[in-house]
């Protein structure tokens, strides 16, 4: 059947300029070899706030969940509620602290799991579960060396307790967030470890049945086994990325997203071109400059003009003065295959040569995570069997 007018326009329109392409299959593919990393008695969480890193969380949710993901796990209530809007019926844990009446319910209208901190907080539960006759599941966070959410440690096991008694709630789980499980001294690992365990052995044959206890994050699942409990928390591995460099190759992960762009203005200008904002960066020679068109506005972050390059059929091309709101400029004199409409990649793989977030991270000062979380709503994210080929030329008709 053909495409009507409107639907094809949509298609062209969301690939004439600069786009975010995810490989659900990498998401699958991923999830499974995590799957067989922690083995069939250890479940798998699948953590997919910040729409997935990126990557779209409902896509990221049913790509994990064929690969056998669990239950799924998002920060703010606003995204618990999407995913299951999208269709996504497994259990999913909102992170975050909700304190409101209106959460609570919607915590029960939506079949979702709050984590508890505080006794107020597991009262307030109570009262708004209780006037609806339901029991709501709940997991109980611990701050175990993080100072950020969650109950102190050594308040934990009393705050379990005092739970229990409350017959419209119910502890179905506990956990708590590793602050350094990526670092090569796994000496905060351990401690945050021993903390969580005298939690548990506190609790001793008081602990609530059926008590899920999780700790691993993508970082400690591929690192230690000792860690992996009854459930793990998985969020960059995922999306295909190692959460350090010497983490790297343990598991045949697949980066799950490349962001791609075009080239919209090819132009040659002489040596001494003061090139972008400021000029502070000039052609060295007579050169052939590209314009693609996405910039700091999309979530290439400024830092890494003069920086960072692109791929063309698995050349690299450096990218040359600062990058502004909306395009950037690379220096193309060397690759005279480059065209108008031309593809060219920032992240992801092109032909034999890539580029990770890794690469744009370390080059910034930041991580990868921020690299991923941060391209913004206005690049499609589109599926890499549906993306553009090299040198498509978009046409609206």
């Amino acid at each position: 059947m053909p495409v009507s007018s409107p639907e094809r326009q949509t298609m062209l329109l969301e690939r004439s300029r600069a786009w975010v392409e995810v490989d659900e299959g990498a998401i699958t593919h991923n999830t499974r070899v995590l799957r067989q990393r922690i083995g069939p008695h250890v479940k798998l969480m699948a953590v997919v706030k910040a729409n997935g890193y990126g990557h779209g969380d409902g896509a990221t949710a049913h790509a994990a969940r064929a690969g056998g993901a669990d239950a799924f796990a998002v920060a703010s209530l606003a995204e618990a509620v999407g995913l299951r809007r999208q269709g996504v019926q497994e259990p999913v844990l909102v992170l975050g602290h909700l304190s409101q009446g209106d959460e609570a319910r919607a915590c029960l209208h939506w079949r979702l799991l709050p984590t508890i901190s505080t006794m107020d907080q597991a009262r307030m539960f109570h009262a708004v579960a209780s006037g609806s006759g339901a029991c709501l599941p709940v997991h109980v966070n611990l701050d175990t060396g993080m100072a950020r959410l969650g109950v102190p440690w050594q308040e934990g096991a009393a705050l379990i307790q005092a739970i229990q008694p409350l017959e419209s709630l119910r502890v179905e789980g506990v956990y708590s967030h590793l602050a350094a499980a990526d670092a090569v001294d796994p000496g905060l690992t351990r401690r945050q470890r021993q903390r969580f365990d005298q939690v548990l052995a506190q609790l001793g044959n008081g602990q609530p049945a059926r008590l899920c206890r999780h700790l691993a994050n993508s970082a400690a699942t591929m690192a230690d086994d000792s860690l992996h409990y009854d459930m793990v928390r998985v969020g960059l591995a995922l999306y295909g990325h190692a959460a350090a460099e010497h983490l790297e190759g343990i598991l045949p992960l697949r980066p799950a997203m490349a962001v791609r762009a075009r080239v919209t203005l090819l132009k040659n200008v002489p040596a001494g071109t003061g090139i972008s904002y400021d000029h502070r960066y000039h052609t060295r020679r007579p050169s052939r400059l590209a314009v693609v068109a996405i910039g700091y506005a999309d979530g290439v972050p400024r830092l890494l003009s003069s920086r960072m390059g692109v791929l063309h059929r698995g050349h690299r091309l450096p990218q040359v003065g600062a990058i502004t709101m909306d395009q950037l400029m690379i220096d193309a004199t060397d690759h005279p295959q480059l065209h108008t409409g031309a593809v060219v990649t920032l992240l992801g793989h092109d032909g034999t040569a890539t580029i990770s977030p890794r690469q744009w991270s370390e080059a910034c000062g930041t991580i990868p995570w921020d690299v991923l979380c941060g391209f913004s709503s206005r690049l499609p994210r589109l599926s890499a069997g549906h993306s553009p080929q090299q040198g498509d030329q978009p046409t609206l008709q």
